[in-house]
């Protein structure tokens, strides 16, 4: 494989692993529907601030959300909402794979 096709895939790679941690794929469910200060995601997703800080800044670094600092406050909002088609592409598998558990487990 040459070194900039080797390249692309790392790159998508880097992105892919960035949302490989529940709490990140929750702070994507949440600015997918509307943007967020910092303390109202700590609020929802029940950690302290500076795990749900680190978090944002892995998916700020990949491209995928956001920020907008206004005063001492730091809205994040979803920079690349087609994430969610990767997210709903997963569901689909997820669905399928337990429905062929149970096809299964009923013979």
């Amino acid at each position: 494989m040459n070194k900039q096709l080797l390249a692309k895939y790392e790159a998508r790679a880097d992105i892919i692993k960035s949302m490989a941690h529940p709490t990140r794929l929750m702070l994507v469910d949440l600015l997918s529907k509307r943007e967020h200060c910092v303390c109202e995601l700590t609020a929802k997703i029940g950690v302290d601030i500076s795990t749900i800080s680190k978090h944002l800044s892995i998916l700020k670094n990949a491209g995928i959300v956001s920020d907008d600092k206004r005063g001492l406050m730091v809205f994040y909002s979803l920079k690349a909402p087609c994430v969610l088609n990767f997210l709903g592409c997963i569901e689909k598998v997820l669905r399928a794979t337990a429905k062929e558990h149970i096809a299964l487990s009923g013979q």
